[in-house]
């Protein structure tokens, strides 16, 4: 094939830019320089038919405000995945978002890695091929020089043929330079066709880029070789992520409790300003107690999310899913659902949010489904309670079988993933493609506005929904009123909620439920930890399961027969029961939404309600033999 000849008449045409694209590689600094540019004045869009997410945010630019879109990064338009076809189908016109205006963009800015100029091209040949006006924006320079590596601008802006831009989303270098050049952007003629990308990148960057040889990264080997280790590799993994889930549960205790302070005030506020009546009820037990039921949750979801934002800024997020996607294969599962699994210990919602990283459509959906059995933070305040009722002398029993509850939920997980995958979502699972990213220093500030993010769309998302069901729970275990408005234990009798609980509680006897267990179980699939305020309401008569004297009440409570509510038997069927139940309708919501429909989240919850059912009806039965 003869030499390619580099393009030395660009088009240059006059748009007005309304809206514009980022796209590049993965891993090239593309949403750094978006999150920059953007600040915190951006909104997360999904693609009709995807779990596939672009960030939308206006800008000023010289030209007046332009709506920049982050788009997910791809290795090429024209590869088998959802990355590829969504960049292709925005770049087209075919694919649509919602809050971008028009068809395809005015405008495109190529993101380009200068440490890997030449493989970056090839997508950039194929963007350029498409007659959208572009600009490109060469990222990582600092890393570039020390590698040896030399772009000459002016030579690179040439052999392109459109306005080329030096600037660092991390320390802001350059950045200001990016909008007025899009104002510029030109139609440059790149390669003729898909054939002649290979000899066109090679050709642009023998003429712009020189490369000195030196050393290979003598410190980048050492961490990779211990990084990726099969042994040490899994060791480092397991003491990185626990440190990471001690602070979540440690460091959120504050805000966690501040926020606890803040809403029981506001709810005395209302209760000391209002006059009784169904209007305050409301008020304080259903729209503010609703409302800080998942708002208490915050600091941890966010704390996870900007942790996890630093270590995959750093580089080590891409070893730790080389070496977990071994352990995780004979489940059917890549090592990129290590994250969301772990992070299902803290909070399912977002868990199932951050399994977006799963590239195949069948692993993301196994990885859904198995993610709520993990046992959250939600269902401690459960697993305390019950596991201090069976084993009230001894502390190390009760740590034991509160180790236990986590080991169950695990292996519940894992088996549901390996079923999945050999059934509804049978398919071979792809081999993993994952390039290890450099070794470099996360930004606070990037990883502050990501974490601000995802915290934002967790309140937007599930906190509407927790509203509308405390609400309906509110009005269903207030009404109707007893005789005796004080009598808290004869009101949760009388109440809707309470006549459900009688009419169902057949349904759970065979793992040993009476009424009030019923109620409280039936109260629980709002939010888990409802369990115990919902039963120290029935039996000690008041909602504070942490007063004195309450548990111990709860433990020698009784039935209407006279015999225990928790006798043995049934507080280990219940402890069963609340580990593999599904029990957060929040997190359905979440998981119609991540998987593409409402059928996922149904068969989510009879599944779940399902196996939960099953193993703690078998569990009292032995129990109940065992005696």
């Amino acid at each position: 094939m003869p030499p390619v000849t580099l393009p030395t008449n660009p088009v240059s045409v006059t748009v007005a830019i309304r809206t514009a694209a980022l796209v590049g590689n993965p891993n090239v600094g593309k949403s750094t320089l978006f999150n920059t540019l953007a600040g915190l004045r951006q909104k997360t869009a999904n693609f009709p038919g995807t779990t596939q997410e672009a960030h939308l945010a206006q800008v000023q630019s010289p030209a007046g405000p332009i709506v920049l879109a982050d788009l997910p990064g791809a290795y090429g338009l024209s590869l088998n995945t959802n990355e590829s076809r969504i960049c292709k189908g925005v770049l087209t016109g075919d694919q649509s978002i919602k809050g971008f205006p028009g068809g395809k963009p005015d405008a495109v800015a190529i993101v380009v890695d200068a440490t890997n100029v030449p493989r970056n091209l090839r997508l950039a040949g194929e963007v350029i091929a498409l007659g959208l006006p572009t600009i490109v924006v060469v990222t990582m320079t600092d890393a570039a020089a020390r590698k040896g590596i030399k772009i000459d601008a002016e030579k690179f802006e040439a052999a392109l043929g459109c306005p080329v831009v030096f600037a660092s989303g991390k320390t802001g270098k350059g950045v200001a330079d990016v909008l007025p050049a899009l104002a510029r952007a030109k139609v440059a003629a790149g390669p003729l066709s898909a054939a002649h990308i290979d000899e066109w990148a090679d050709a642009v960057y023998a003429k712009a880029c020189t490369a000195e040889t030196r050393d290979h990264d003598a410190v980048t080997d050492r961490l990779d070789l211990a990084f990726t280790h099969p042994i040490l590799g899994v060791a480092t993994f397991a003491a990185i992520m626990t440190g990471l889930f001690w602070a979540i549960f440690s460091l959120a205790t504050i805000p966690m409790d501040a926020i606890e302070a803040g809403f029981g005030w506001l709810a005395g506020l209302v209760s000391n300003t209002l006059p009784a009546g169904a209007i305050r009820d409301l008020l304080a037990d259903g729209v503010i107690a609703g409302v800080g039921g998942t708002l208490v949750f915050l600091p941890q979801i966010v704390l996870l999310f900007f942790l996890i934002a630093l270590l995959e800024q750093t580089g080590y997020l891409a070893r730790a899913a080389f070496v977990i996607d071994r352990l995780l294969k004979p489940f059917g599962l890549p090592g990129h659902a290590f994250v969301p699994l772990l992070s299902g210990h803290a909070c399912a919602i977002p868990a199932i949010m951050s399994a977006r990283a799963i590239p195949d459509f069948r692993q993301r959906v196994a990885t859904i489904l198995a993610i709520p059995f993990m046992s959250c933070s939600a269902r401690i305040p459960v697993y305390v309670l019950l596991t201090q009722i069976l084993f009230p002398e001894s502390t190390m029993l009760q740590a034991v079988a509160f180790t236990g509850c986590y080991v169950l939920g695990a292996a519940a997980g894992l088996f549901t993933a390996i079923i999945a995958r050999r059934t509804i979502l049978k398919g071979k699972s792809p081999a993993m493609a994952l390039e290890l990213p450099r070794y470099q220093w996360p930004s606070l500030l990037g990883a502050t506005k990501t974490a601000a993010a995802r915290g934002w769309l967790f309140v937007r998302k599930a906190g509407t929904v927790i509203l509308a069901i405390s609400v309906i729970l509110w009005w269903l275990s207030a009404y109707p009123k007893p005789a005796d408005p004080d009598d808290a234990q004869r009101a949760a009798e009388v109440s809707f909620l309470g006549r459900i609980g009688g009419a169902v509680q057949p349904v759970f006897a065979p793992m040993g439920a009476d009424r009030q267990l019923t109620v409280g179980i039936l109260a629980s699939f709002a939010a888990r930890e409802v369990f115990v305020s919902t039963m120290a309401v029935q039996i000690a008569g008041t909602d504070d399961a942490e007063g004195e004297g309450v548990r111990e009440r709860l433990t020698e409570a009784t039935r209407d027969d006279g015999t225990k509510v928790f006798t043995p038997a049934t507080s280990w069927a219940m402890l069963v029961f609340f580990v593999l139940a599904i029990q957060c309708l929040p997190t359905l919501v979440v998981t119609a939404k991540e998987a593409g429909g409402w059928k996922w989240a149904a068969l989510q919850a009879g599944w779940m309600t399902g196996v939960a059912y099953v193993a703690a009806t078998i569990v009292y039965g032995v129990a109940s033999a065992i005696g």
